[in-house]
């Protein structure tokens, strides 16, 4: 990166971590108590230009790359991974996909609004059988007309009681056949459409996760994105930018237990001397702090790549796996530092602990990732 790219990375950095100061970090417990999905902060967040950060100024974002994405997920997710979780769900998943795949009246009908965070979005591939084996959803849409009607149900989606508009995928061949998938964008409202039960879920609890219905909606075909039964192609492309998100969540994460450990071992003196001297706590510290530089790099040079428009699926697989993976770890060592008030609420470790599964699992487990990046370097 060049010395102008630089600073106004350290720009956005500054900038993100006071709005997390001051916005996020005095709600973080009462959240994630209440399970609240805090919908006016991402207003907020859209009047900061963090709700269409790579969408280009034309269509009312932006206009940045990825580095500067990951800069602001880092920042947010290392006071609330369950903020910084939304965060990527409506910019690489649902607001991505449109800007990615849909055509200039698309892009001009919903973009501005997305990017502005007046409106919320959710993205809907995943099933409730039929998680990575997308290709057998059973969610149909059949044409009529110059509309689809659309059946089925999705599970898992960010924002499906909140969102106001949704990126959808859903079956138009038969099961199991090539090309039998196809996009649309629904809008909430649509009769038939409607957000079915909110997971009570372990961490992230801020960030709202539910089922969509879709009781014959009827929707109008200028409302598909792409072409008939590219929907499936159009979703792994997708997930390849949202493994750099989950990537950069799992990198905020990790640094947020780091950090909250790193000041309670120095702070925290035991036999006349502060635990951070003693080996067993020195070296935990030494390997967190290289894990998180590793997980960087890692999601730095898929950032590049990406930015550069090049194939990228293995290099962000490989950034998604260690990184989520190691944000676990770092978590775990950090409630072990904490020692017995590391399993407390008054302390940050527990909930960094907590939130920091979800990274290993969403937008493609670690087997999935594992799966992706052999089957490329075997090819």
């Amino acid at each position: 990166m060049n010395t102008e790219t630089i600073d106004n990375i350290k720009m956005i950095a500054e900038t993100a971590r006071e709005f997390a100061e001051k916005n996020i970090r005095p709600n973080i417990m009462e959240w994630d108590e209440s399970q609240t999905f805090p919908k006016d902060l991402f207003h907020q967040l859209g009047e900061m230009g963090f709700m269409g950060i790579v969408v280009p100024e034309q269509y009312g974002g932006s206009g940045l790359g990825y580095h500067e994405y990951v800069t602001i997920l880092d920042e947010i997710s290392q006071v609330d991974p369950s903020i910084g979780l939304s965060v990527a769900a409506h910019n690489s998943l649902c607001t991505n996909h449109i800007y990615e795949f849909g055509n200039e009246e698309q892009r001009n009908k919903w973009l501005p609004q997305l990017a502005s965070g007046k409106v919320i979005g959710a993205w809907g591939l995943t099933e409730h059988n039929t998680g990575s084996d997308s290709g057998g959803m059973s969610t149909t849409a059949v044409k009529d007309g110059d509309e689809w009607i659309i059946n089925g149900a999705k599970n898992f989606i960010t924002h499906a009681i909140s969102g106001d508009i949704a990126v959808v995928m859903t079956r138009t061949g038969e099961i199991g056949a090539k090309n039998n998938s196809t996009a649309f964008v629904l809008e909430n409202g649509m009769p038939g459409f409607a957000s079915g039960k909110k997971e009570n879920k372990l961490g992230m609890r801020a960030s709202e996760t539910a089922e969509l219905i879709f009781d014959n909606v009827r929707v109008p075909d200028s409302h598909r994105l792409g072409e008939v039964g590219e929907g499936f192609k159009q979703a792994m492309k997708i997930l390849d930018g949202g493994r750099i998100s989950i990537a950069a969540l799992s990198l905020g994460t990790a640094r947020g237990a780091y950090k909250a450990a790193l000041k309670y071992a120095k702070e925290r003196h035991q036999f006349g001397k502060s635990i951070s001297e003693f080996q067993a706590i020195n070296f935990m510290l030494a390997d967190m702090a290289t894990e998180i530089d590793a997980a960087e790099l890692l999601i730095q040079r898929a950032s590049t790549l990406k930015n550069a428009k090049q194939k990228m699926t293995k290099e962000g697989a490989m950034a998604k796996l260690y990184a989520s993976e190691a944000c676990v770890r770092i978590s775990n060592n950090a409630v072990q530092i904490f020692g017995g008030y590391g399993y407390t609420k008054d302390f940050p470790a527990e909930k960094f602990y907590r939130d920091s599964k979800l990274c290993t699992i969403g937008e493609g487990t670690s087997e999935i990732q594992r799966l992706v990046i052999g089957r490329d370097i075997t090819k």
